[in-house]
Formats: structure tokens, sequence, C-alpha cells
């Protein structure tokens, strides 16, 4: 079952980083007029910028700029879940954010870690 998150076509990534980014670097990363696009999950920031659905005027534009743990937990892509809180979350929600973090793990660099996140 490993396999089950692998992506269709392999991906090249670089090495995760560690490097802080700032809350306020992150919310500027929304892919707006060709911007970087990122897109946290669990205090890690991942490089979305080349998936056109997490640019402006895609489905899940809702997260860029944003650790959306909470919403994608709850497979959610409405703007008040976006949230990086989760630990309140019941365990099935939980193991879909895993689900999440895995599958973007699979596809994107890791380009940093929020600063002061706590949701590691």
């Amino acid at each position: 079952m490993a396999g089950k998150f692998e992506p269709k076509v392999p991906v090249k990534l670089n090495p995760p980083k560690d490097d802080p980014i700032s809350k306020e670097f992150l919310s500027q990363c929304t892919g707006v007029d060709g911007a970087l696009c990122y897109v946290a999950i669990k205090g890690k920031v991942f490089d979305v910028t080349g998936n056109k659905a997490y640019q402006p005027g895609g489905s899940y534009h809702v997260f860029a700029g944003h650790d959306a743990s909470r919403a994608l937990a709850k497979t959610s892509t409405k703007a008040e879940d976006v949230s990086p809180e989760w630990a309140d979350l019941p365990d099935n929600e939980k193991k879909v954010l895993d689900d999440w973090f895995t599958y973007f793990s699979k596809r994107y660099n890791i380009v940093g870690v929020v600063e002061g996140a706590a949701n590691l």
C-alpha cells in the first residue's frame, strides 16, 4: 500500500529544507501575478507554484499562502476552515491530514518551515 500516493509521473524533488519562512512571507505566496505559490501543511511549506489548481482561479487557491492543515484534514475548501490548527480534530481527520502530507511530500518540494509553527 506504500505506493498508493505515488505520482503517476515520477517527480524529482530536492532534499527538504528547514529554512524558517515567516507567516508574512507565506501570506504573499499566493501565485498572484506570477508570484510564488506556497501551501503549508503541519508547519512544513510546500512549493506548489507549478500546479494551476493552487493559482488564482484554481479550485485549491484558497490554500495558497496559508497553512491549510485544518481544511485539508476536513477535506474542505471553505476559507473559514483554512487554519494551521489541527490537534483538536478527531483521529479520522488527523489520518486524512497525514495522507495529504504524504501526497504533497511526493509531489512538491518542501522549501521551509513556518516560523513559530506549533503544529508540526
